[in-house]
């Protein structure tokens, strides 16, 4: 989108199901897994640069062997980072040790990263710092292997105090109050406890110390850990974990608001956040590849059994929709479809805007990742010049020349690569003297296309603070003198705070909360923003089951037409010669479009879980406060 908000996490997990020996044997590698873990995380590395990790068990080392191996990065380049420290790790025993380059058995006992089961995580950080202590996978250590605990997730919970005191009613001392922290230490907290009733049985039955470790590891009951640790989480999350003697999990929130796909056969259990980065890891036909079902837990024991178990009460499915209109990766057979939709079914609001006067206007799209959905609308567009080539054919009632037939069928929209982004000059504006001059030339442009009789449509993923747009790409695309600039949003208009792991956190940052708010002052109306104010705060101390997105009356007097012009009317500044108007995707038509992903809080307000609410109310009490501060 041509306002960047930062990606979501992505998750990938591999579990081993032979031994390391078959691998070598088979794939002529015992770093199968190593290499398979690079290949999903670098093909999620669009999912969050702000940092990237790694660790490995390792099954079958004797006491006193290094069983852990983990790195995290948080350089410019995390993946290939940490991927360069493995293989320098890999490398350097070798080098020590050339005559061991095919003795698995050694490798396995010697060699780090060498392992059996493998958890790795692309982060963008929503919640605590960017520091290298707030990498995942976290780590949760311990002298007994079933109660060393590894953590990663794509999520974002919105009661992080909440569970904060939990811990501490518990009668922990967090070190940390990053939802991070409390997840892994809420875990960690019910996973002693079921070592220990374990523990208790063991002696009962006659085993020593010794012995009660295999018979703990065996009867580790995970879908009990994972019910009482997240019986009080509200938010999103695709959550996964290692246990250090080999048992692993994925839970996924009751909603199912974040992605989690996974594989299986005889050789691997593979989980990830998309679902084409499997099938290109693994080369697997799709319909091999299912979806963790909402809140569920994918299993996976340590003598490789693996079961779908249900952890909490399921929640009506609103999976997220951004992932399906920006977020994750085209490449998937599904979303490549739906996204082509989105830009099919808001052809119609366009031809409107253009009087149907295709012949006299060029399409084209910014940023790159709203090519898709402009693919949709040249499909439309063509569609709806056909079927005017045919009335005009059919208006001649046959007395039409063989060149006037040939003129008409002739037509084609005017599909154009108007825009191209200059990446280079972006990572160099870091002055904010100089920035509003130097961010207008982000975008270089394609002249000699645009007459001045035309109008020009472009269509982006969506628009949410709309400071690119204003700053930059309708000034450029000013300078081609059109008629008319036109500008799409395959996205309906984002109204609302999203609090599950999107960075879009602050609601007086978008565009259409602005153009509400100098609504409400043309017509007399901005009474309406205190009243808003004192039912948010009137439910500050509300239970979030309780809490009411009063938020929705800052948008009720107005339609969603009205907005979009007024939005129009801030983008356009004085120098701008062309009309503009600005077009969103109807709400209606997005889930036309993406009928699966019915997750859309952050255009209605209609959030999935009672901590969403809450969040909205502070996001607004924080704008009419003047404060800074997150909502979450």
């Amino acid at each position: 989108m041509s306002d960047a908000i930062k990606h979501e996490c992505g998750i990938a997990m591999v579990r081993l199901k032979k031994p390391l020996q078959y691998y070598k044997d088979k794939y002529g590698t015992a770093f199968y897994g190593v290499n398979k873990m690079y290949l999903l995380m670098e093909k999620q590395h669009n999912r969050g640069q702000d940092g990237a990790g790694l660790a490995s068990i390792k099954f079958n080392v004797e006491p006193g062997t290094r069983y852990i191996s983990r790195v995290r990065s948080n350089e410019s380049q995390p993946i290939q980072d940490i991927f360069g420290k493995i293989n320098k790790r890999i490398n350097g025993v070798f080098e020590e040790n050339p005559d061991k380059v095919d003795d698995v058995e050694w490798q396995e006992e010697n060699v780090p990263y060498l392992g059996n089961l493998f958890l790795g995580h692309v982060r963008y950080g929503t919640f605590g710092g960017n520091s290298i202590e707030n990498v995942h996978p976290f780590l949760r250590q311990s002298n007994w292997k079933h109660q060393s605990l590894i953590v990663a997730g794509n999520f974002n919970m919105t009661n992080s105090k909440q569970l904060l005191n939990d811990l501490i009613e518990l009668g922990q001392h967090p070190k940390e109050s990053t939802d991070t922290v409390t997840i892994l230490e809420k875990i960690g907290h019910f996973l002693q406890s079921e070592v220990s009733d374990l523990y208790l049985k063991a002696k009962e039955e006659g085993f020593n110390k010794k012995d009660a470790s295999p018979y703990i590891e065996e009867h580790l009951d995970i879908q009990r850990i994972l019910k009482r640790s997240a019986k009080n989480w509200d938010g999103g999350y695709a959550m996964a974990g290692m246990l250090g003697h080999g048992d692993a999990f994925v839970l996924r929130d009751p909603s199912a608001i974040r992605p989690a796909f996974f594989y299986e056969d005889d050789e691997v259990v593979v989980v990830a956040s998309e679902r084409p980065v499997i099938q290109t890891a693994f080369n697997v036909d799709i319909d091999s590849i299912k979806e963790i079902e909402r809140g569920h837990a994918l299993i996976i024991k340590k003598n490789g059994q693996t079961s779908m178990l249900p952890i909490l009460e399921q929640r009506p499915k609103k999976a997220c929709s951004f992932e399906r209109i920006y977020f994750s990766r085209g490449s998937d057979a599904s979303i490549y479809k739906e996204r082509k939709n989105l830009g099919k079914y808001v052809f119609p609001e366009v031809l409107k805007s253009i009087d149907n006067d295709i012949e006299n206007s060029v399409f084209s799209y910014i940023p790159n990742t709203a090519e898709t959905s402009f693919f949709g609308m040249m499909e439309a567009a063509e569609d709806v010049l056909n079927q005017q080539k045919t009335d005009a054919i059919l208006a001649g009632g046959g007395k039409l020349s063989k060149e006037k037939v040939t003129e008409i069928l002739s037509k084609r929209p005017r599909f154009e690569k108007i825009a191209i982004k200059d990446a280079k000059l972006r990572t160099f504006i870091t002055d904010d003297s100089s920035r509003d001059d130097l961010v207008a030339h982000v975008y270089d442009i394609t002249y000699g296309v645009v007459k001045p009789t035309d109008n020009l449509v472009i269509i982006d993923d969506s628009i949410v603070r709309g400071t690119t747009l204003k700053k930059s790409i309708i000034k450029i695309l000013d300078r081609l003198n059109p008629k008319k600039i036109v500008v799409v949003s395959s996205a309906p208009q984002i109204r609302y705070p999203d609090c599950y792991g999107i960075d879009m956190a602050k609601i007086n940052e978008f565009i259409a909360f602005k153009a509400a708010l100098e609504l409400l002052k043309e017509t007399n109306q901005y009474n309406i923003v205190d009243e808003v104010y004192q039912k948010c705060k009137q439910q500050e101390n509300s239970e979030d089951k309780d809490v009411v997105n009063y938020v929705k009356e800052i948008y009720a007097p107005f339609t969603d037409e009205e907005i979009s012009a007024k939005i129009a009317q801030m983008l356009k500044t004085e120098e701008i010669k062309a009309e503009v108007e600005v077009i969103f995707q109807p709400v209606s038509e997005l889930h036309k479009a993406c009928p699966d992903n019915l997750g859309d809080w952050y255009f209605t307000g209609d959030y999935p879980t009672d901590g969403g609410h809450r969040v909205v109310n502070q996001a607004f009490i924080n704008f009419y406060e003047g404060s800074d501060a997150r909502a979450y």
